[in-house]
């Protein structure tokens, strides 16, 4: 079993799933996944990033299935001719009366890509279910939308399958690499057909771990203690638990991404994985080194603006002694380590105080929560940010147009005397309606459960208010940003790049795309050795804290320790000097490459040649 995945470049030759016979046909392969054209979370990034490395692997003989979804399909699908093997597959299943596309992925790279309408076999649902349970022991209810969309899904994926192999395995070799539990009922029914083709299968997390990790403060200590059947049956996911078992007893080759979710799959899932996949991304869309300071600069200037709408109407600060640190990703308040997150900014608020420092800390928190609407204080000093730049703007036209034709006849005029009394005025009433007497407020959206919101109300408890004499002020911002948010005119990436440092102490995190984002981006990240990407970052990287990239260490440390780590971390970032902190995001960016799929993808490469290996 591959338990080092430190070690990216494996002793595999770049072709040895190719090499066994060179006058034979070489091995196709399908990644199979619920999130390929369809965007629900992290796997779509891990699928998407790691096609243009796919594609140079494996060119033609690469494709990638998923489910046909009406909404998503029409921006990032291009329905094509059905070519070469994998087209005259789908073309078989549509003589068949199966709804199924072939076409291309709208992506870098372009690779091809197979998408199965599920909801076409629904009339065979109870069928397809009886076979599950009579054969392999997965019962389902009747009455999960989703559950029925993953096991109509399924039966596509093994009856394409079968199609594919019967047409080429005589020739060569057909892997079948499948993601996650919502395809994986195909294995064990492949299985049980003797289907001539090698699976592999990757859980990315197990589905009872997510829960136990929520509702267990000694989840990780427990580990080895849980009844896996009991607890799945406690968590109403039997269903679920038993799918992702089959799938992981019945692949030829088993997988995971990461040494931590390995722990998980041997005490809940009771196999060893045989190669963990570490995530990578496409970091070549991310690079910019001879742009690195400008893009920050750019962006900061972008997130200031903002920073003046939100707090300045109250009290001012000096930006150019600002710093931006920033947390985000999904609503898992202690899985994404929201709750150390927190009160670590509270302990580095008194730290800073105590220090005298004079630097301020503004610490974004941005995730997805049910809101009623933007907060009509915010919208309305926004707006007023921009009623200033309009005045501050046609003051400058007028004056310069003004101290032109002065200077042109060799004047130098009253400066006064060139700004028209209208301008004059309206600068003069929007000062006056600027300022406010509110405190600024720690969210930007009402949410629609006030009351009831952990972030909140923990930011309450900890006395974070956004009062003037505080070093840490706190814009917790439950929506997305993007550059249709009326608060940012930001995308997500440049918003990234203009904080200073991204903050992701995870309690439970398979992997942990955001810490990487975020040194892909240039800026510096901390996580924890209970996420993935933490835990590996630690095996391959010494001395990390100098490389930008800081991993709190909270397997087998008490919340307190850990938390102690993060806000002296954070604070003294805040010492730094500007030129320490420029060389650092340089330094972060360009050790980023080491996470690109054409370094981490060779792990990919053991995994199939492995599955070719056990079928040869």
């Amino acid at each position: 079993m591959n338990r080092k995945p430190e070690k990216h470049e494996t002793s595999i030759p770049d072709d040895a799933v190719d090499s066994q016979d060179d006058s034979a046909p070489k091995p196709l392969l399908m990644e199979i996944a619920w999130e390929t054209c369809n965007q629900v979370g992290g796997i779509y990034t891990v699928i998407r990033s790691k096609v243009p490395a796919m594609m140079k692997k494996w060119e033609d003989r690469y494709c990638l299935v998923g489910p046909y979804n009406e909404r998503s399909a029409p921006v990032e699908f291009d329905q094509t001719p059905y070519d070469g093997p994998f087209g005259e597959a789908v073309e078989q299943m549509v003589n068949d009366g199966i709804e199924a596309r072939y076409g291309r992925w709208l992506v870098t790279g372009r690779p091809p890509v197979v998408l199965l309408n599920h909801k076409s076999v629904f009339d065979r649902l109870h069928e397809i279910k009886y076979r599950l349970w009579n054969d392999h022991g997965i019962s389902t209810p009747a009455d999960d939308a989703l559950i029925n969309d993953v096991v109509a899904f399924g039966e596509l994926v093994r009856i394409y399958l079968q199609i594919l192999a019967h047409r080429e395995s005589s020739k060569r070799t057909v892997i079948g690499h499948i993601h996650e539990w919502m395809a994986g009922t195909a294995i064990p029914q492949l299985r049980a057909e003797q289907w001539p083709g090698t699976l592999v299968f990757t859980t990315h997390a197990t589905m009872l771990g997510r829960y136990l990790a929520m509702n267990d403060e000694a989840f990780y200590s427990n580990l080895d203690k849980y009844d896996a059947d009991a607890e799945a049956k406690n968590y109403n996911v039997e269903s679920q638990c038993r799918i992702e078992s089959a799938a992981a007893h019945g692949a030829h080759v088993f997988t995971t991404v990461s040494d931590v979710t390995a722990d998980e799959c041997e005490h809940l899932i009771k196999r060893k994985p045989d190669v963990i996949l570490p995530n990578g991304l496409n970091i070549q869309r991310f690079e910019r080194l001879h742009q690195l300071q400008n893009l920050h600069s750019q962006f900061k200037t972008k997130i200031n603006e903002f920073t003046m709408g939100h707090f300045f109407p109250s009290y001012t600060f000096d930006l150019d002694k600002t710093l931006y640190f920033y947390t985000s990703g999904r609503y898992e308040y202690r899985n994404k380590g929201m709750d150390m997150t927190i009160e670590a900014l509270a302990r580095l608020n008194h730290m800073l105080k105590v220090s005298g420092s004079d630097m301020t800390v503004v610490a974004f928190i941005v995730t997805k929560r049910p809101v009623k609407a933007i907060n009509v204080h915010a919208l309305r000093t926004r707006a007023m940010l921009d009623e200033f730049r309009d005045v501050t703007d046609a003051i400058k036209d007028s004056i310069g147009n003004g101290l032109f034709d002065a200077a042109a006849r060799g004047e130098i005029p009253d400066l006064n005397s060139l700004v028209d009394d209208y301008w004059r005025l309206r600068l003069r009433r929007t000062i006056h309606e600027w300022k406010s007497g509110m405190p600024p407020s720690i969210v930007t959206h009402d949410l629609e459960d006030d009351q009831g919101d952990e972030v909140l109300n923990q930011l309450r408890d900890s006395y974070l208010w956004n009062q003037q004499h505080d070093r840490v002020k706190i814009v917790y911002h439950p929506d997305f940003i993007n550059t249709t948010n009326p608060l940012w005119g930001l995308d997500y990436d440049q918003f990234v790049r203009g904080c200073n440092m991204g903050i992701f102490p995870s309690y439970y995190e398979p992997w942990g795309y955001t810490p990487l984002e975020s040194i892909a981006l240039g800026v510096p990240a901390i996580s924890s050795d209970l996420a993935g990407f933490g835990a590996y970052v630690q095996k391959v990287l010494r001395d990390d804290n100098k490389k930008g990239l800081y991993v709190i260490q909270r397997r087998y440390r008490s919340f307190d320790n850990a938390t102690d780590q993060l806000a002296n971390v954070m604070f003294g970032y805040c010492q730094m000097s500007r030129r320490e902190r420029i060389l650092m995001r340089a330094g972060v960016e360009n050790f980023a490459t080491h996470f690109d799929w054409h370094n981490l993808g060779t792990c990919y490469e053991e995994a199939h040649q492995m599955a070719h290996d056990r079928v040869s």
